[in-house]
């Protein structure tokens, strides 16, 4: 393994060798990751044991409840595909279920936003087509974490504490976890889940009695989970318990056991952009990714790579396209199996030669979405009063609470490339612990996706059953030269596909290494409706880091942009890694001290 000098602008050295490399938000999801490699996994594999890592040490950012879009390139097959983890809603969740309930819009925690969980799907379904390792083989390292402990991360022990009343007062089953000597537990704590642990655990018991081969018991576990007793007690946990939401009004969940029985994970194509010699990858529109290749597609012509990444016009521009493309967003995605998405048009040039003209010098106020003749409904832009701008301000990037358990959920993102030039990048997300109340039998609650649902029949995100939410959740990959070359990903709910532009620009356009790119001063607008309940925009807002220059900012600031500066290092938290021949690199956030590369 190299170390590469860093330059005067990165924080630590881009990681570089040719065995393979592991990159995540997490330091001991990276470290297990690159010990998956080490005996002899691939990608698929560690991105697995990464996966269920993730859980157990960040459960304030993801857990077994939660939802995944996963973007692989199989270098076998010389394939690239999407794997689509996002659950749909319930049966029993319509508009005119929540209507019935008084409800404007799905609420953002509790029972009743649940959809059918989908990353254990997703895991089971790439150990079983793409891995190598047995299903205990990848689960060991997260049941040891749970049972063991691992030290709790200060945003978690944060978490906690902003939740600790609701825990107390309202979700007892959480408190008994996450509070069990009922106070918050410091951070550094060595923190346990043994319930959690249990229940991976049996689900290796039960796929191993069934007997038979590796594909055979990762079939058993996968029954375990959708057909036996974790749907059950999830069943029967919706059915039995009304809980305390963000409403203030207690409300049952309707997830059934038939709901988890009769969904699985899908294989999907990715759809893709060409950007100079890139061509950039994303899952479908049933997640936002479409607006980072629309954003793409605005900025094209503008020649960024004459642009300094810190000065006015390089960010003025990105900041510009972003709204344009956002604004699409909130006009036309939806999952395609029920709307009908115009992705070609979205990308084609005579389209954005038209929304391009709408970029300008000053900073536009209005959410301007494009007009397509047969295509998109109605926006619906909540603006902010001043109570809810001085909760959203705070911490964008990271979960973020407010009041009787409101949140803005976050997530967590890991990238491999193993030896044999496969790759994986994975944004896994939702059942954060401040989301919805542990079910007991389990150790882990229900995701809170459904509230990215849009209770209004015309638009293309409406609520229907069966229905996939739009999720925010953005896993990229980039061919370069027709190769695979790149992965790379943020949490960070509406921001992720800004700062996963941004991360690009500067890394193809602007020279700068991975490590380069991710530690670049960032920034992230709030112009446009956020995904997460209450759903509200502050138009016109732009959100920077204080490491910007002055003359920058006071620059953004004469174009009309309403800027605030937050903390030196407060946006994103990027992670990538890249495939060049036999070499291998990969970098991570200094951001929050979590994420770390590994790789030799």
């Amino acid at each position: 393994m190299a170390f590469i000098n860093p330059s005067p602008f990165t924080t630590r050295p881009e990681i570089e060798g040719t065995f393979g490399v592991v990159t995540s938000t997490h330091w001991i999801a990276t470290a297990v990751g690159m010990s998956i490699l080490e005996k002899g996994g691939n990608a698929f594999d560690a991105g697995c044991a990464t996966a269920f890592t993730l859980q157990v040490v960040e459960p304030h950012l993801n857990g077994p409840g939660g939802d995944v879009p996963v973007i692989l390139h199989d270098a076998r097959r010389d394939k690239t595909e999407v794997i689509c983890g996002q659950g749909p809603a319930p049966a029993g969740l319509s508009i005119a279920h929540c209507r019935s309930l008084g409800l404007d819009l799905v609420p953002g925690t509790g029972l009743l936003a649940a959809c059918v969980p989908g990353t254990f799907d997703t895991w089971m379904r790439l150990l079983r087509d793409y891995g190598t390792m047995t299903l205990e083989d990848v689960l060991a390292p997260a049941i040891s974490y749970a049972r063991n402990g691992h030290p709790l991360v200060e945003r978690a022990s944060a978490t906690i504490d902003t939740v600790k009343d609701l825990f107390r007062d309202h979700w007892p089953t959480s408190a008994a976890i996450y509070m069990p000597r009922g106070d918050v537990p410091a951070p550094g704590t060595m923190f346990t889940n043994t319930v959690l642990a249990d229940t991976y655990t049996r689900i290796v018991r039960e796929a191993k009695s069934a007997g038979g081969g590796r594909e055979q018991q990762i079939e058993a576990a996968r029954k375990s989970w959708s057909q036996g007793f974790v749907a059950e007690a999830i069943d029967r946990y919706c059915r039995t318990q009304k809980v305390m939401d963000v409403t203030g009004t207690p409300h049952h969940g309707v997830l059934t056991g038939q709901d988890m029985a009769t969904w699985e994970s899908t294989v999907e194509e990715p759809i893709g952009y060409d950007y100079g010699r890139y061509r950039v990858l994303k899952a479908g529109p049933w997640t936002q990714g479409l607006v980072a290749l629309q954003q793409l597609a605005l900025l094209k012509v503008f020649e960024l790579n004459k642009l300094k990444p810190t000065d006015a016009d390089f960010i003025h521009l990105i900041v510009e396209a972003s709204k344009l493309a956002f604004a699409d967003r909130e006009a036309f995605y939806g999952d395609p199996k029920f709307v009908k998405v115009p992705v070609e048009t979205l990308l084609s040039d005579a389209y954005n030669k038209e929304r391009r003209a709408l970029i300008g010098e000053k900073a536009s106020m209005e959410l301007r979405p494009g007009t397509i003749a047969g295509f998109g409904g109605k926006v619906d832009a909540r603006i902010a009063s001043a109570e809810r701008v001085a909760v959203g301000a705070t911490g964008a990037g990271e979960p973020t609470v407010g009041r009787l358990g409101e949140v803005r959920g976050d997530t967590v993102h890991f990238d491999i490339v193993d030896k044999d030039g496969n790759m994986i990048a994975a944004t896994p997300s939702g059942g954060w612990l401040q989301s919805s109340p542990v079910i007991p039998e389990l150790g882990f609650c229900l995701g809170t996706r459904a509230q990215m649902f849009w209770l209004d029949e015309s638009h293309p995100a409406a609520l229907v059953p069966g229905k996939r939410p739009r999720s925010t959740l953005s896993p990229s990959m980039a061919l370069r030269d027709g190769k695979p070359y790149l992965a790379w990903g943020s949490p960070g709910g509406d921001q992720q596909d800004q700062w996963i532009p941004q991360f690009f620009l500067r890394h193809a356009d602007c020279g700068m290494n991975l490590q380069e790119a991710i530690d670049a001063p960032a920034w992230h607008s709030e112009h446009f409706p956020q995904s997460f309940w209450p759903r509200q925009s502050r138009p016109g807002v732009l959100v920077v880091e204080n490491r910007l220059p002055k003359a920058t900012i006071e620059e953004l600031r004469r174009r009309g942009h309403i800027v605030e500066v937050g903390e030196d290092w407060s946006e994103g938290r990027l992670v990538a890694a890249s495939l060049d021949g036999v070499r291998r690199r990969a970098a991570a956030n200094p951001r929050g001290m979590q994420g770390y590369a590994a790789g030799r």
